[in-house]
């Protein structure tokens, strides 16, 4: 992957890019980090400042505030999104407020970045990737938070198959597999509500790995089959029960997601692949795995070893061919010509420094950045085709006994 260049000029003769960002969770910790952090480790035409941060809660997020370095506080997004300090919105919401939120940022002429997936529908993906496009033609970007493309490793592997190094891609390979919600008595959340999250492990996690792979393959998937199960439909409710459903006589709420979600497809080029994310996967606490095999070669990466990339040359003699490991943490690898010495490994952490990294630049340079909103929606579709496709219990044929 090649490094953006900056344009001429320094950081501090350009103006900075003030951020406010929605949301001071999970994701909004990570988001914090990579923006606190990027201008210290990168030299970049612009320097990111943390203008404010918003959440509902004014006691949690002032002290959120406080904690990741944000300048102000708000608890209303509307105000946040209005601040003539606020150049850039970074949404890091649940999915069901990320269509109203980035509709209104937008047309507030600010650049967005939203978490994935981008949205809850497809038709709510569908109006925010044509707002994105019109207000690019007003000089504001809009993009989407798959931190994965911004592992070395991953990026690396991306250089590699567009060199052609493992020739025609014959297939994918792909799994993300959590154990968090194995015991039935973990609480309800709104991750586990379809008007809030969309889907469950599908959206969560199968929104990265469809990303992932189409990037790593570099063309897009053209069908799926599924299979898609919900394995405890009903949990505790713990403490407030906002916008969770209806409560049963005995406290708990009803599961509307997916728990995992099964299925393959098929590449645009013909190439065939299969996907697996579940949060059920006991013993497992966040394992992306992902292998591409091709005519003249394979890749495989493995989130647990994310300074690892392995690499088969299937044009070497058979005497000395197979797998081998490449450390990715040298100054020619993607982003780590601002990082440690050679053999230092990065984090997940650092992902979002370099998701922070690339949105600067691209918004410096005017271009567009990557993954866009309509990346994102294409991604939105084929979730919504593995959800079609599972109720229609399409894959699923009795064998005869």
């Amino acid at each position: 992957m090649a490094q953006p260049q900056a344009p001429e000029g320094t950081a501090s003769e350009q103006p900075p890019l003030r951020v406010g960002m929605i949301g001071y969770a999970f994701m909004g910790a990570a988001h914090s980090q990579g923006w606190r952090t990027v201008g210290r480790v990168f030299d970049l035409p612009r320097q990111p400042v943390l203008a404010a941060i918003c959440g509902r809660d004014e006691t949690a997020v002032r002290a959120a505030a406080e904690r990741h370095g944000w300048a102000a506080a708000e608890t209303d997004w509307r105000a946040l999104i209005t601040r003539d300090d606020v150049d850039l919105v970074d949404i890091c919401t649940p999915g069901d407020s990320h269509a109203e939120i980035a509709l209104a940022a937008l047309a507030a002429g600010k650049h967005v970045l939203c978490e994935k997936p981008l949205a809850n529908t497809v038709e709510e993906a569908e109006t925010m990737a044509a707002a994105a496009e019109s207000a690019y033609e007003r000089g504001q970007l809009a993009m989407v938070g798959f931190n994965y493309r911004r592992v070395p490793a991953t990026a690396l592997a991306r250089r590699m198959v567009a060199e052609g190094r493992v020739g025609t891609l014959r297939h994918v390979r792909v799994s993300y597999l959590q154990d968090w919600l194995v015991d039935p008595q973990a609480p309800l959340t709104w991750r586990l509500r379809k008007e809030l999250a969309g889907s469950g492990s599908l959206g969560d996690l199968g929104a990265h790995i469809v990303d992932l792979a189409q990037y790593l393959a570099g063309e897009q998937l053209a069908g799926v089959s599924a299979l898609t199960e919900t394995f405890v439909r009903e949990r505790p409710l713990a403490g407030a029960a906002r916008g969770l459903g209806a409560v049963s006589a005995d406290g708990t709420g009803q599961v509307t997601v997916d728990d995992a979600a099964l299925f393959t497809a098929r590449f645009t080029s013909g190439a065939l692949a299969s996907f697996e994310a579940t949060r059920y996967a006991t013993g497992r606490k966040n394992a992306l795995r992902i292998e591409l095999n091709g005519e003249r070669g394979s890749l495989a990466f493995d989130l647990e070893r994310l300074n690892e990339l392995w690499y088969h040359d299937g044009t070497e003699p058979d005497a000395r061919s197979g797998f081998r490991r490449i450390l990715v943490t040298e100054p020619d690898h993607p982003y780590l010509d601002a990082w440690w010495p050679p053999g230092h490994g990065l984090g997940y952490e650092h992902t979002f420094v370099h998701q922070a990294h690339d949105l600067v630049h691209a918004v410096a340079e005017g271009r567009r950045p990557e993954p866009s909103f309509a990346d994102g929606l294409q991604v939105q579709r084929v979730l919504a085709a593995v959800e079609e496709s599972a109720e229609k219990n399409s894959v699923y044929t009795p064998i005869a006994v």
